[in-house]
């Protein structure tokens, strides 16, 4: 029995799918809606070919329906950067169909431009990792209530640092607040505490789900790193030799600097503003740190503080420490995966 090749798009929708099964010519044998449904997709590219090599737009919930096609062994699923496929599609109607046929012609021609489909477990970590995220920015913006609730009430004689056991004591019991004031106060302090335990729970179950993988104990034992730290570079950058180069993962991490040049003139115009946010944000936190406790970093920082601001010095320490990074795991990653 011969081999039959068809080249598939996924429209990916909550609860139906666009499917388009294109032959070797680029010719459409099908294109049609169904359900959201694993089975009901297998189906229907296995009536026109035995084996398929399909694409789909990463968006939320993509990436589980795509490992779940996976494990039958006729489908070769792949994820495709919806930026991307969106600048490549030169027809400006919009329509599922269409955009079925575009994914399943750039698979056909080889010019899918793919982003990395993650493991299950690494999903999973993204997950708790985004969830502490979350919480965190959720306190910051409580916290950030309050001062603004005490500057209205014009309450400026705290007797200690701000956010101290004393100077929440003061906060919650003596500064001089209105009636709703003080109830608005309580709640706000109640919501800042319940979240500080949250988070520490969160912590204590990242510390379960890392404690027996290999990669995150090379991260732990990197200067600076902690286990927050390591965590979310394990959950977002996943594996390390994915990528071709220091540089590579730097601008993935979203720290190269946005070239601006023109003709003779030469200069930046600050961070790329593509990248992953979660990355950008810890790592910028980590060079902080590295500036002010690590002796090379600190040399690298009184270097440049006297030409550039701070800003842009953390944002040189952290570029330059994810290339030295991208080195030190590459060596502790291969021998894993060879064994």
């Amino acid at each position: 029995m011969a081999i039959v090749r068809v080249f598939v798009g996924l429209d990916y929708h909550e609860e139906s799918i666009q499917v388009c099964v294109l032959n070797g010519e680029g010719r459409i044998l099908a294109n049609r809606n169904c359900l959201n449904d694993v089975e009901q997709v297998r189906e229907l590219i296995g009536d026109h070919g035995s084996r398929a090599r399909c694409a789909l737009e990463a968006c939320g919930g993509a990436a589980e329906f795509a490992h779940q096609l996976l494990r039958h062994r006729e489908l070769d699923v792949r994820l495709a950067h919806p930026g991307y496929v969106r600048r490549m599609k030169h027809n400006p109607d919009k329509s599922d169909a269409e955009d079925a046929f575009v994914l399943a012609d750039l698979v056909r021609m080889n010019y899918l431009p793919e982003v990395w489909l993650a493991p299950q477990p690494i999903r999973q970590l993204r997950r708790l990792t985004r969830y502490r995220r979350q919480l965190v920015n959720e306190r910051k913006n409580h916290k950030l209530r309050v001062r603004a609730l005490l500057r209205e009430e014009r309450a400026s004689d705290a007797p200690a640092n701000a956010w101290t056991k004393a100077w929440l004591a003061w906060a919650r019991d003596e500064a001089p607040l209105g009636e709703q004031g003080r109830w608005v106060m309580g709640r706000l302090l109640a919501q800042i505490e319940h979240l500080s335990r949250e988070i520490v729970e969160v912590e204590k179950r990242l510390a379960e789900a890392v404690r027996d993988d290999p990669l995150t104990a090379a991260l732990l034992r990197q200067r600076g790193v902690g286990l927050v730290t390591a965590a979310t570079l394990r959950a977002e950058i996943g594996s390390f030799t994915r990528f071709k180069s220091g540089k590579q993962l730097a601008r993935y991490c979203g720290l190269s600097p946005c070239n601006a040049s023109s003709g003779k003139r030469q200069a930046d115009a600050g961070l790329i503003r593509a990248g992953n946010d979660e990355l950008r944000t810890i790592l910028l936190e980590m060079a902080h740190r590295l500036a002010q406790h690590d002796d090379r970093w600190r040399t690298m920082k009184e270097r440049m503080q006297y030409r550039k601001p701070m800003c842009v010095i953390v944002a040189a320490i952290a570029n330059r420490y994810v290339r030295w990074l991208y080195h030190e795991m590459v060596r502790c990653e291969q021998p894993l995966e060879a064994a």
